[in-house]
């Protein structure tokens, strides 16, 4: 579940694209969507193109560790549901209210929303001094709609403080209580307070 939450806010897919993710998808320096998961089935992402994303270190050793625990299903999928197969509309729910819910309010987080995590990578890319329309297209976005919702961010800016995404998100880690990725433990290193973390809006969203 830390690892869903990795995913989501340093790769900035949007929660379908997560649980339609393989692992053949992840490569050694960026990830593959091409797909995203709605109702138990694959089907397109939501603009109907595939892309990829740069794929930050700590994420990398997120998913490495994630591997190690699920090596015995023969899912190809990074986030298997029941059987193998992907998520249910209910299985999602299931986590968001019992396990994601419960997470992130424990962090002062309000009104959470799954999808509010991919926010996150957009900041880091901004913060490392991106283009926009580099942002765009690792989040998928077309440039013009990249820079009315991030505007804000960019406003904030300041190139002479560019930061690597990587250090980002170590920062933010070691400021925090370790991850646990045991069996039957939830647990995930995000601060409501952090914007390197999450940044968040009100709403909801489907996978």
């Amino acid at each position: 579940h830390a690892t869903l939450v990795s995913v989501l806010a340093y790769a900035g897919l949007r929660p379908g694209e997560a649980l339609a993710l393989t692992w053949d998808h992840v490569r050694e320096r960026t990830i593959l969507i091409d797909a995203s998961a709605s109702l138990g089935h694959i089907q397109d992402t939501k603009t109907k193109r595939s892309r990829t994303v740069q794929l930050h270190g700590p994420l990398r050793e997120d998913l490495n560790l994630w591997h190690s625990h699920r090596s015995q299903t023969a899912s190809p999928l990074v986030f298997p549901g029941k059987g193998g197969e992907p998520w249910t509309r209910t299985t999602w729910q299931n986590w968001r209210r019992r396990i994601y819910g419960p997470a992130a309010g424990a962090a002062g987080v309000t009104a959470p929303r799954p999808y509010d995590l991919r926010h996150s990578f957009v900041s880091l890319l901004i913060h490392e001094g991106r283009s926009i329309v580099d942002i765009a297209r690792q989040a998928g976005h077309a440039p013009t709609m990249t820079l009315a919702t991030y505007a804000h961010v960019f406003d904030e800016f300041d190139a002479g403080e560019r930061l690597p995404a990587e250090q980002q998100i170590q920062q933010a880690r070691d400021e925090l209580v370790p991850v646990s990725y045991l069996p039957g433990q939830v647990s995930d290193r995000f601060d409501a307070e952090n914007p390197v973390s999450i940044e968040w809006s009100q709403g909801g969203s489907n996978p």
